[in-house]
């Protein structure tokens, strides 16, 4: 029978999502090249394909926000530190998608490279805020990482509360350095507003921005929303799943991300789907009461097909610089005219995002960044182990 292998790895809590991380170099040969070897160790480790859709022989959680990997390594790039490539694993289906980033994993980034050694000790404070700057392969953009240092430590703990997350931590924040797609304009039609059509759904206006990660923004009633749903509204109706992945495949196609509809199934990281609203009052999944004078906007986005429990970090980027753009459907049913920051509602609560917006003749829109607030933790250390012919296949 075949022995298992055993893989260094760090289990990582950044923002609202869970993660395996490893450093590059201590990867099995074969996987540290991209390709077939490193997709099906990331797969097995995760547990995935799983029929069953509980990823129970492996390190996945089952949702897409714990079904991630992480690959760090030292930086060949001036004024970086790290190189962070990402990989979300698909739950049920036999692949990983590495065509976008996990804005919320983002913050636990600067945190592992310094528990890793990938950070020189000379540039580590007795006590602190250590800028752990960050080239995101995926998507080839800068982050800045803002670990607190407390005796020469990582601090991990602390009193910042993130809803979406059960405990406070200590607080990281996180730049998103130029988050628009450097190869094309923030708004891939070059409208702020397009007509989508969709077969069977409409003809719906939405807002497809390339910010943070490609987004397709629609207005809540126009697709029977309020805004104010939870998971369980969603994820529970397997109409409105199949709706918003027509809207998501259209919108692919629309923006150019896809070269047919059929592309789309391989492509799920890529783009999101979100709908926005006005301000209303609702629960919390926790219970907690969000009242419409808390926030500027509701918003609620699907991630690999699943409404999200929170909001995640790179739809958050989308979500900042959607609204600081006047007319654009986040801006507008954040009330209209210009904005260096927004409060949005999402499943969990609340998440205040900033961005400063600017019109260029270029390329119409610039961010020159977003900024927001996160925590991050480690997990758990040590050996994650798979059967060696998950090698020895490839």
């Amino acid at each position: 029978m075949a022995s298992q292998i055993k893989v260094p790895a760090t289990y990582m809590r950044g923002g609202t999502s869970k993660g395996v991380f490893f450093r590059l170099d201590e990867l099995p040969k074969a996987a540290q090249v991209a390709g077939e070897a490193r997709d099906k160790l990331l797969m097995r480790i995760i547990g995935s394909p799983d029929p069953y859709g509980k990823q129970i022989d492996g390190m996945g959680g089952a949702t897409s926000s714990t079904s991630k990997t992480v690959i760090v390594s030292k930086s060949d790039r001036a004024d970086h530190d790290v190189d962070y490539l990402f990989g979300q694993v698909s739950i049920d289906k036999p692949f990983v998608d590495w065509s976008g980033n996990c804005g919320n994993l983002s913050a636990a980034i600067g945190p592992f490279a310094i528990h890793a050694g990938l950070i020189p000790e000379s540039r580590i404070p007795e006590n602190g805020i250590l800028e752990v700057r960050v080239w995101q392969v995926n998507i080839s953009k800068t982050i800045v990482v803002h670990v607190p240092i407390v005796n020469g430590m990582v601090q991990e703990t602390g009193d910042f509360e993130l809803d979406g997350v059960t405990f406070p931590a200590a607080e990281i924040q996180v730049d998103f350095m130029d988050p628009a797609d450097g190869e094309s304009s923030m708004f891939p039609t070059g409208n702020l507003v397009d007509d989508l059509i969709v077969p069977d759904v409409g003809t719906l206006n939405v807002t497809m921005i390339n910010a943070g990660i490609p987004t397709i923004f629609v207005d809540a009633a126009a697709i029977g929303y309020q805004g104010t749903e939870l998971q369980e509204d969603i994820n529970n109706d397997i109409k409105a799943l199949a709706m918003f992945e027509k809207i998501r495949a259209h919108g692919a196609l629309k923006m150019g991300l896809i070269q047919d509809l059929e592309e789309a199934k391989t492509r799920q990281h890529t783009p999101k789907v979100a709908f926005v609203a006005k301000p209303k009052t609702y629960q919390s999944s926790s219970g907690k009461t969000v009242l419409d004078s808390d926030v500027d906007v509701l918003v609620r986005a699907l991630s690999m097909g699943k409404l999200h429990h929170a909001m995640m970090g790179t739809a958050a980027v989308s979500i900042a610089a959607a609204a600081c753009v006047p007319g654009t459907l986040v801006n507008l049913a954040a009330g209209g005219g210009e904005k260096e920051s927004v409060t949005f509602g999402h499943p969990s609560g609340t998440l205040k995002v900033g961005a400063k917006a600017s019109a260029t003749e270029e390329s119409g829109w610039k961010v020159e960044k977003a900024v927001m607030s996160r925590s991050a933790r480690v997990l758990m250390e040590g050996w994650v182990r798979v059967p060696d012919e998950t090698i020895e296949t490839c």
